[in-house]
């Protein structure tokens, strides 16, 4: 029998028109803005008035082991699991991030999902979806234009060109344009300097679009964002060059919570997208908190592993907003451990208990790492067909041995009812009342000191290396009065270390950092540390290869 695509299910699929969507979620039409007849925008004026009302649902976030290349399936279980507590009776809503471009045509493929849980419309919402994307991106490049023209126009703020640190953007995995040189071309031109492009996801406008909670916020935050230095070492900012309000108006209609549905007709809110490997790597605040103003429980995911994502959403998100999470999912799948446990990809089909055994480490601290915020905790092992009975007993007894249930599921080939166990285990955490989150960290630890617990109490690193000018850098940075702000490190999403190479739990090795970047805008310090790149590299094969449109004008090869 040949299984069906992720994109053959979601075409399958009848669409409910999303006033019907809404009114489920309590959102009256006059509400909404649609873009189609499947997917709107919910306006801001009814956000501020909901808010008003007070926030009351509780928050359940999904993370997962380091991944692999056998798969997890966060959100596919975010999505599973909302259906699955809705078909139960519970109110719930899902608040995931937009997928960006790069890995759609990279190596990855989307981020709606698979199976019998996923979000839809799948192909715009992998694609140009709402034009959130684009807008950032827009942002993004409009200050690094006027910057340039600032520079042309006299410099009226002594910026100095060697010291611009204001990057350009652009949504696709494009190793080329890491390090290019601007104003080539003679006087007319400008005056030519280093320059380089992250993709959108990892661009500073991206960090401040998602943790603003309106517009006056967000205007704020982006007028904060620093561009570059004088020669006297003072900041210049994107207020200085009066950029932040033609970035707000950019801004300000992608600013507004994009409503879809699931395959199950669930409510979801699918907004933002920053990476977690490279940046903070959670949905809005204005859509998690729409959602828990609306709902009973909210289900959110942040990416990759719980050592980047989960962190980051509870040490940067969390502290901001002002948000407390009721209960953790920590998702894992039999294969991914196996690999972890030292099997390739070719030999995950072969019953290798001992494998399962080894790699469940990797599980065990991520699991004790959420732990350690407070959390309580329960492991959703997305169900292989290649997965035996002994194997599954060797998850659930380390799982057992900390006091966390590990529950089988199945929602990628039956929905809601593959998820209906998960479901009654994460309401009875809720229910239990045991969650005590609180931060890794305090604010008044140093910047240097925040990374190294960080490094040490999540990643087990013995210690960190942080060369002299970038912890010059750092001084500077609390010199300059944000000594209190949060970290954002950004590695490897493979492995605990900076080695990706390195899988299951490593200890004892050595933290690198490469380079530290002010995020003032959006209140954070970026830590980069190993070979990590803002902007990534398509692969030898990328999946834009296997993209098109068949006879019918639609689009085929996406995943």
């Amino acid at each position: 029998m040949t299984i069906p695509t992720d994109l053959e299910i979601a075409r399958a699929a009848t669409l409910l028109p999303i006033r019907e969507i809404a009114a489920r979620a309590g959102i009256p039409e006059e509400a909404l803005e649609p873009y189609g007849r499947h997917k709107a925008k919910v306006s801001l004026d009814f956000v501020a008035a909901r808010r008003a009302e007070g926030q009351s649902g509780k928050l359940v976030l999904v993370t997962g082991i380091s991944p692999t290349a056998a798969g997890e399936g966060k959100t596919t279980t975010t999505i599973g699991l909302g259906d699955a507590l809705n078909s139960l009776g519970a109110r719930a809503m899902i608040a995931l991030r937009e997928p960006s471009l790069g890995p759609c045509f990279g190596v990855k493929g989307g981020a709606t999902g698979g199976g019998h849980a996923q979000v839809v419309p799948m192909e715009e919402i992998n694609l140009h979806f709402t034009g959130d994307f684009h807008a950032i991106t827009s942002a993004n490049n409009l200050l690094a234009a006027m910057v340039d023209n600032h520079l042309y126009w006299g410099n009226e703020q002594g910026l100095d060109a060697r010291r611009v640190v204001w990057r350009r953007a652009v949504d696709m995995n494009d190793r080329a344009l890491r390090s290019v040189t601007a104003a080539l071309g003679g006087v007319a031109n400008g005056f030519p300097r280093e320059d380089g492009f992250d993709i959108t996801v990892a661009s500073e406008v991206m960090a401040v679009f998602c943790l603003s909670r309106d517009l006056a916020e967000l205007q704020q935050r982006l007028g904060r964002i620093v561009v570059g230095y004088r020669r006297d070492g003072s900041a210049v900012t994107a207020h200085d060059l009066k950029a932040d309000g033609a970035m707000a108006a950019l801004l300000r209609d992608a600013l507004a919570p994009n409503l879809v549905q699931t395959l199950a007709g669930s409510p979801a809110l699918v907004h933002g997208g920053p990476f977690a490997n490279i940046a903070h790597g959670c949905n809005s605040v204005i859509a998690t908190r729409l959602a828990l103003d609306l709902a009973d429980v909210v289900v959110t995911e942040a990416g990759f592993g719980a050592d980047l994502g989960a962190e980051k959403f509870l040490d940067i998100k969390c502290r901001q907003a002002g948000l407390s999470p009721s209960a953790c999912v920590v998702v894992a799948t039999v294969r991914a451990l196996k690999m972890h446990g030292g099997v390739s990809k070719a030999a995950l089909g072969t019953e290798d208990v001992a494998a399962v055994s080894r790699g469940t480490a990797n599980l065990r601290r991520h699991v004790e790492n959420m732990q350690k915020f407070g959390l309580p905790v329960v492991v959703a092992l997305n169900r292989f067909t290649s997965d035996t009975a002994a194997e599954i007993g060797a998850v659930r007894d380390a799982m057992r041995a900390l006091g966390v249930e590990a529950i089988l599921c199945t929602h990628w080939s039956d929905g809601a009812e593959g998820a209906a166990d998960l479901a009654r285990a994460v309401q009875a955490l809720i229910a239990g009342g045991t969650a005590d989150f609180a931060p890794l960290y305090n604010d008044h630890l140093s910047l240097a000191g925040k990374i190294e617990t960080v490094a040490r109490e999540i990643y087990h690193a013995a210690s960190v290396s942080i060369p002299p000018p970038v912890a010059a850098k750092l001084r500077r940075f609390e010199e300059a009065g944000f000594a209190h702000v949060p970290v954002c490190i950004a590695k490897t999403q493979y492995s605990f270390s900076a080695d990706p190479a390195l899988l299951g739990a490593p200890e004892g090795h050595v933290l690198p950092l490469r380079e530290v970047r002010l995020s003032a805008g959006a209140g954070f310090v970026v830590a980069i540390a190993g070979e990590i790149m803002t902007m990534p590299g398509l692969p030898r094969r990328p999946a834009a290869e296997g993209i098109g449109l068949d006879a019918q004008g639609r689009i085929d090869g996406l995943f």
